[in-house]
C-alpha cells in the first residue's frame, strides 16, 4: 500500500468513527457536544487536505503522459536521414529507466526524427542546402577627358582602366543604369565519414559583354559562372578566388571591384591544401590552371596562348594575430608560347603582401603590394600582358609589374561608413624590344564613397572616382565617375 493510499484509509475510518459517536452525543452537555463539534470540524477540514493532496498526486503522475503526447502531435514525417530508428529501437529508448509506461507508448507510436532542422537553409536527404546572393542596382554616370567608351564595352559597368579612352581629342559622358551585378548562389553540406563535404556554385550577370542592342527593349544578359568547389577538410578542389589573392582585404566600394588596377584579381580552377600550422597561422599550397597572355612589339592586344603545361603553382601563409589580419603569397609559373613548332618559354614569379588593421571598433586600414615577373594576368584584369613574344622579340621577353592599393574605413556610425582608397600600377617592359605607343604603361586613381545601411543585408551607397590610363607613348585619358548603389542580401 503507497503512503498516499494508506493516509486517506486513515482519514476516512477517522471521519467513519468520528460519525458514529454523534448521536450518542445529542444527550452529553453543551460543553461536550461543543468539543465533539470542533473536532468533526477538524476532521473534515483534514479530508479536504487529503483530497487536494491526492488531486495534486494524480496530476504530477499523468504529466509525463500528457507532454509527450502534445510534444508528438503536431510532428511531421521527419526529413531523410542516413540511418533513421527503427520501430524496436525507438521502443528500447523509450523504456529507459525513468520513463513512465505512457511516455513509452506514447513514444513506440511516432516517428522520431534523428536530426533537427537546420535553422539556416533547408535540407534534402543528409544534405543541408542554402540559398544566398544579393539584388543590386547600378547608377553610373561618367566622363571621359580623351573620347568615348565603345559601345557594351564592360568599361562603362566597372572601373576597367584599360578601357578607359585615350587618343580621342574630345571628351564625352555616359549614363547608364545596370542590374546585372545581382548575384546567386547555392552551397550544401553533407556529413560523411565525421567531416563534412562542402559545395558551393556561384554565378552572376556581370562579366559577359553586353549584346549590341541589349537595353534597347529587355535587356537580357547572360548567367556568368564565378565559383563552383568541393571542399573536404583542408582539400578544395574547383574554381575559386586565386590563392595569390587575398579577399578579405578588399575595400567596400559602390564599384564591382573598386581599386583594379592595384589589386591581384583571379578566379580559376585550382586545387588547394590547407595546413594549420598553430592557432592563428595557417599555410596554403596550390596548384591552378596556367594561362600565358602574350602580345607583339607592335601590337598592344593581348594573345592567349594556351600553349602551356604546367599548373601555376603558389603558396600563401595567412597570418591572424590579434592586432590584424594578414597575408604573404608567393607564386611561380612557366609561360610557354608555340606556334608551328617556333617558341620559348620562361619563368614567371611574384609576390603579394595584404593586411587589415583594425583601428577602434568602426575603423580599419586595408592594403596590398604586389611585385613580379610575368605576372600581368594576375593584376587589373589584365592590364599588361606576362610576356613580349615575336617581331624584334625573338624570345619570350617578361614584363615587370609593381601594383598596390590602400583603403581606409570610417565608421560614421553603427549604420554610417565610408572608404578612402587610391591604386596604381605600372609596367616596366623589357630593354631592346621595341614596344608600341598604345601599350599600357601606368594606371592610377582614387575614390571615396559614403555607405548607408539602414538594416541588416541593405546598403546605399555613393562613391566619386578619378582615376588615369597612361600609354608607353606618354599619352593619357582620364575617368572622372558619380555612382549610386543599391543591394540588399539574402
Amino acid at each position: 500500500m503507497t503512503p498516499m493510499a494508506f493516509k486517506t484509509r486513515l482519514a476516512l475510518t477517522a471521519l467513519l468513527s468520528g460519525t458514529a459517536l454523534v448521536p450518542g452525543m445529542a444527550q452529553a452537555q453543551t460543553a461536550r457536544e461543543l468539543e465533539l463539534e470542533t473536532r468533526l470540524k477538524a476532521l473534515e477540514a483534514a479530508v479536504q487536505d487529503l483530497r487536494g493532496e491526492l488531486t495534486a498526486a494524480r496530476a504530477t503522475s499523468a504529466a509525463p503522459i500528457a507532454s509527450t503526447s502534445t510534444n508528438a502531435a503536431p510532428m511531421s514525417a521527419p526529413p531523410m536521414t542516413a540511418n533513421p530508428m527503427t520501430a524496436s529501437s525507438m521502443s528500447a529508448a523509450s523504456a529507459s529507466p525513468g520513463r513512465s509506461p505512457g511516455a513509452t507508448n506514447v513514444a513506440e507510436a511516432r516517428p522520431v526524427a534523428t536530426k533537427s532542422a537546420p535553422t539556416d537553409g533547408f535540407r534534402v536527404g543528409n544534405t543541408t542546402v542554402k540559398l544566398g546572393g544579393f539584388v543590386r542596382l547600378n547608377v553610373i554616370a561618367s566622363r571621359y577627358s580623351d573620347g568615348e567608351a565603345a559601345v557594351g564595352g564592360l568599361g562603362k559597368e566597372f572601373f576597367l582602366p584599360q578601357q578607359i579612352p585615350v587618343g580621342g581629342g574630345f571628351s564625352s559622358q555616359d549614363l547608364l543604369l545596370s542590374a546585372r551585378q545581382t548575384r546567386l548562389q547555392f552551397s550544401t553540406a553533407t556529413p560523411m565519414n565525421g567531416t563534412e563535404i562542402k559545395t558551393l556554385v556561384e554565378f552572376d550577370f556581370a562579366l559577359a559583354t553586353a549584346p549590341v542592342g541589349a537595353q534597347r527593349a529587355t535587356n537580357p544578359y547572360t548567367p556568368t559562372f564565378r565559383r563552383g568547389f568541393i571542399e573536404y577538410g583542408n582539400l578544395l578542389v574547383g574554381q575559386e578566388w586565386s590563392t595569390f589573392q587575398n579577399i578579405a582585404v578588399l575595400p567596400e566600394t559602390t564599384d564591382f571591384v573598386g581599386p583594379l588596377d592595384g589589386t591581384v584579381f583571379n578566379r580559376q580552377a585550382l586545387v588547394r591544401y590547407s595546413i594549420p600550422l598553430r592557432p592563428g597561422l595557417t599555410l596554403q599550397i596550390a596548384a591552378e590552371n596556367p594561362e600565358t597572355e602574350t602580345a607583339l612589339p607592335a601590337n598592344a592586344a593581348l594573345v592567349d596562348t594556351d600553349d602551356d603545361r604546367l599548373p601555376d603553382v603558389v603558396a600563401r601563409v595567412n597570418w591572424k594575430p590579434t592586432f590584424g589580419d594578414f597575408a604573404l603569397a608567393g607564386i611561380a609559373r612557366e609561360l610557354r608560347t608555340d606556334t608551328l613548332g617556333s617558341g620559348d618559354t620562361a619563368f614567371g614569379w611574384g609576390v603579394s603582401g595584404s593586411g587589415k588593421i583594425p583601428i577602434g571598433k568602426r575603423h580599419d586600414l586595408r592594403f596590398m603590394a604586389t611585385y613580379g615577373q610575368g605576372i600581368g594576368r594576375y593584376l587589373g584584369l589584365g592590364y599588361v600582358p606576362d610576356a613580349i613574344y615575336g617581331g624584334t622579340a625573338t624570345r619570350l621577353e617578361r614584363i615587370d609589374n609593381f601594383a598596390g592599393f590602400a583603403a581606409l574605413r570610417i565608421g560614421w556610425t553603427d549604420a554610417i561608413h565610408s572608404t578612402l582608397m587610391g591604386s596604381y600600377q605600372s609596367a616596366d617592359y623589357p630593354a631592346g624590344v621595341i614596344v608600341t605607343g598604345l601599350a599600357n604603361a601606368k594606371s592610377y586613381g582614387g575614390a571615396g564613397n559614403l555607405f548607408w545601411s539602414p538594416g541588416k543585408g541593405f546598403d546605399i551607397g555613393v562613391e566619386y572616382r578619378h582615376a588615369v590610363r597612361e600609354l608607353v607613348s606618354g599619352d593619357t585619358g582620364a575617368l572622372d565617375r558619380l555612382e549610386f548603389a543599391f543591394k540588399y542580401g539574402f
